[in-house]
């Protein structure tokens, strides 16, 4: 799913935005492109809301959609839950458009164990044309994260994004890895032999940055590049910017403006280039 850090997404986002490009066109694979969250891969994640009963109402969610076995009130103590939920103007995912520059409604779950194994869900709407009938994008992350040096954090993960309905072959998977420094950088890394449903290899980097200015205010900045096969379309470059204010413990307001270059126009054209959008996002 910054890992949009995903993770990429323990957040909650809404989002205004004007203006409506041309969507991707998803049944060549090589132009498709779908991303968790929309956000970079770093963020900064809230402690669960105190309250039994909504920790044990998500881990029967997330346990019952990734099929993880939760049979006692010792297990169900030793999980951790958290979740997000979002409305945002733009759902852009590595410098492309996901919603055809319309608003998305996205929500997301995670458990994760002491040892640092954690399996997830992730939701959002799509929109693309031509029109298939995909109207939705889940993806499923199992992974592990924690400290592997002092200031330094790994987050290692396997991504398997789904779109229901189509009766088309837009599913795929991607192994990917974040390493952060001190909650204020990131460096991601992330592989896939079939990227985009493409049929085709792509790898992606993303490096990134965090600064911030007081106790309610920060900046985050990210730029990434996707290296694809030639068969699968160019390589690309894009990058982001956002200036995020803290509302209360869980709530942010994240305005954020994205752009490409014009190998991304090409792939992705009416869907990459220059775009902004604004987020209220929370989590739990």
């Amino acid at each position: 799913m910054i890992p949009r850090q995903p993770s990429r997404p323990d957040r909650f986002t809404f989002n205004l935005r004007k203006g409506c490009r041309r969507a991707i066109d998803p049944l060549r694979p090589g132009r498709r492109h779908c991303r968790p969250g929309g956000t970079t891969a770093f963020y900064e994640e809230h402690p669960a809301v105190d309250s039994k009963g909504m920790s044990a109402a998500l881990a029967a969610l997330v346990a019952g959609l990734l099929g993880i076995g939760i049979g006692s009130a010792q297990a169900q103590a030793q999980v951790q839950a958290s979740g997000n939920m979002a409305v945002t103007s733009d759902y852009v995912w590595r410098g492309s458009s996901q919603t055809a520059d319309d608003p998305a409604v996205q929500a997301g779950a995670k458990l994760a164990l002491p040892s640092g194994l954690y399996a997830s869900v992730w939701g959002s709407n799509v929109s693309f044309t031509p029109d298939i009938g995909a109207r939705s994008e889940f993806d499923l992350v199992a992974g592990w994260s924690g400290a592997v040096a002092q200031d330094w954090s790994l987050d290692a993960n396997l991504t398997r994004y789904l779109y229901p309905g189509t009766g088309r072959a837009l599913d795929w998977t991607e192994l990917g890895a974040t390493l952060s420094w001190k909650q204020r950088a990131w460096l991601q890394l992330a592989h896939s032999s079939d990227a985009l449903a493409g049929g085709h290899r792509g790898t992606y980097a993303q490096l990134g940055g965090r600064l911030p200015l007081n106790e309610r205010f920060r900046l985050e900045a990210a730029v990434g590049h996707y290296w694809l096969a030639d068969a699968q379309g160019p390589d690309y470059l894009h990058g982001q910017l956002s200036a995020i204010a803290t509302l209360a413990p869980t709530w942010e307001l994240r305005a954020t403006v994205h752009d490409t270059d014009n190998a991304a126009r090409r792939l992705f054209p009416g869907n990459a280039g220059g775009r902004w959008e604004l987020a209220l996002q929370g989590s739990f």
